[in-house]
């Protein structure tokens, strides 16, 4: 199998493995999670970014991978330190819904 297959299925797993809830459908307290999100690292600032852009289609765990997936893709953020920065734009995301 080509190694971009592979990296990219590592990264998924890696991702997807995290320890994200699924939250409501709706972004209720933007306040919450920007205030959140003003602690993240430049990486997990683009994550929390993309989502947030992304709207609001589909549960917060697959917003968080498929986002953070495509900007490792696009050599925007680092394949390294995907994992860690998703997860803690995920926590933000779960405030920002509540």
């Amino acid at each position: 199998m080509p190694t971009h297959i592979l990296a990219r299925r590592a990264l998924a797993a890696t991702i997807v493995g995290g320890a994200l809830l699924a939250a409501p459908a709706a972004f209720a307290d933007q306040a919450a999670g920007k205030a959140c999100a003003a602690s993240l690292t430049p990486d997990g600032k683009a994550i929390y970014s993309g989502v947030i852009a992304a709207g609001n289609s589909g549960d917060l765990r697959t917003l968080v991978t498929d986002t953070a997936r495509s900007l490792v893709m696009s050599g925007q953020i680092d394949r390294g330190n995907a994992r860690a920065n998703a997860e803690a734009a995920g926590q933000c995301l779960e405030q920002a819904r509540s």
